[in-house]
């Protein structure tokens, strides 16, 4: 069915969505740490008269909005923020600070988005409860831990589908430095898997003037480097879609001492499970390789600490909602960006439940800035030059980006609900 979110209902909801966004851009908490998030989630689900459950998958939350019987549509927001200083010089920039998983106290920010995502689906919610044209079930989830790749599965695991009906779709959205005003929708492979990698090399430290009494794993762990580059190049077929990243590289503790040990933190992001299997057995065999070859006293250890899998949207289900998403931005203004190398653990509570997932972008960078842009490639060309998800300085334009994604949820669920 056709449902939209009526200019009157929004016009009266929208100063409200503005302030809770910047209340939760100004108060991040770091993944499986929302626990104010969830609360002020959990709050206005209630306010709506919503049955709803907390501590699901640790902080993550859940509600429910039924009229009658119908279809279950779930629509997803994840909520955690990341271990970054804000830089964006915003009234209501962060200066929260939290604890990592490893312990030490980080700066927190909301520099993927997560709190658009928030502010959004509650928005949605409040225009669905307040209209009785159709039927069915709205589950909302308001996931934690999306940043670390494991906050789906902890709900599915804490017996998400045995507290909520299980969907006949998952529907959801992530802000993008797109222009507002745009959406981007690929059916099919559209966010790429991800692995995270810890890989500790072992040496035999010593004096670093007498290299000879050693086994250097620093130098181990330069070769490492250099070889596993060699993984995408020479191992993955130019047609395949493969990236792989160092992005950590730590050893020793003063310039005159050879170390232990060294540790290396890999990412790599895959669509096709086959290319995924060959590349983690390339880094496991490089690895093993070069510690052989220098000598190591003992074998690396491969450890994997994040794991998501790719989001595949359901071509039929993409199909199906995509004139609902034209109908809130416009003909011509939902567009395929092509595979995405970015990475998300939504598809979990899709596959989880045996249902279609349609996953879009949604445009959050200002329009102004994409003026002389009238395509994809003069779109991407901008995105180049602005700040993007992660970036210390990443900040979506709150309008119109909250209501174009409170309208973009609104009509995407009816599309798939019942009419009363």
């Amino acid at each position: 069915m056709t449902l939209t979110a009526s200019a009157s209902a929004l016009d009266s909801l929208l100063p409200r969505i503005r302030s809770v966004y910047r209340d939760l851009h100004e108060h991040p908490e770091l993944s499986f740490a929302e626990h104010r998030t969830a609360g002020v989630a959990a709050a206005w689900m209630r306010e709506l008269g919503m049955t709803v459950v907390e501590g699901v998958g640790v902080t993550g939350v859940t509600g429910l909005l039924r009229r009658g019987d119908g279809p279950v549509v779930l629509l997803r927001a994840d909520m955690d923020g990341l271990p970054v200083a804000e830089a964006t010089g915003l009234a209501y920039a962060s200066s929260a600070r939290g604890v990592d998983p490893e312990g030490r106290d980080v700066p927190v920010m909301h520099a993927c988005g997560h709190d658009v995502h928030v502010t959004c689906l509650l928005g949605a919610l409040s225009v669905l409860a307040a209209d009785s044209s159709w039927a069915g079930t709205v589950v909302a989830v308001l996931q934690p831990a999306e940043e670390l790749g494991k906050g789906a599965r902890a709900m599915v695991e804490d017996g998400l589908y045995d507290r909520v009906p299980r969907p006949d779709v998952v529907l959801g959205q992530h802000v993008a430095p797109i222009p507002a005003g745009v959406i981007g929708l690929r059916p099919g492979p559209a966010f790429a898997a991800t692995d995270s990698l810890k890989v500790t090399l072992y040496g035999s430290g010593g004096h670093g003037s007498r290299p000879e009494a050693t086994v250097d794993p620093v130098v181990m762990a330069a070769s490492t480097v250099m070889r596993l580059q060699t993984i995408v190049s020479r191992e993955v077929a130019g047609t395949d879609t493969a990236v792989l990243t160092v992005g950590s590289l730590q050893a020793g503790t003063k310039s005159n001492i050879i170390p232990d040990e060294a540790v290396l933190l890999l990412n790599l992001r895959t669509y096709d499970p086959r290319v995924r299997d060959r590349v983690l057995g390339a880094v496991t065999r490089i690895v093993e390789g070069e510690a052989a070859a220098a000598g190591a006293p003992r074998p690396p250890v491969i450890e994997t600490f994040e794991q998501a899998p790719a989001v595949v949207n359901d071509v039929a289900g993409a199909e199906r909602t995509k004139p609902a998403l034209e109908a809130v931005v416009g003909a011509g203004r939902v567009l395929d960006p092509g595979p995405v190398t970015g990475s998300e653990d939504v598809g979990v509570l899709a596959t989880s439940a045996g249902a279609p997932c349609v996953f879009w972008l949604l445009g959050g960078a200002d329009p102004a800035l994409f003026a002389a842009a009238d395509d994809l490639e003069g779109i991407l060309a901008v995105m180049a030059t602005v700040p993007s998800n992660h970036s210390p300085l990443y900040a979506p334009v709150i309008d119109p980006t909250l209501e174009i994604g409170v309208r973009a949820l609104v009509g995407a669920a009816g599309t798939w609900l019942g009419k009363a």
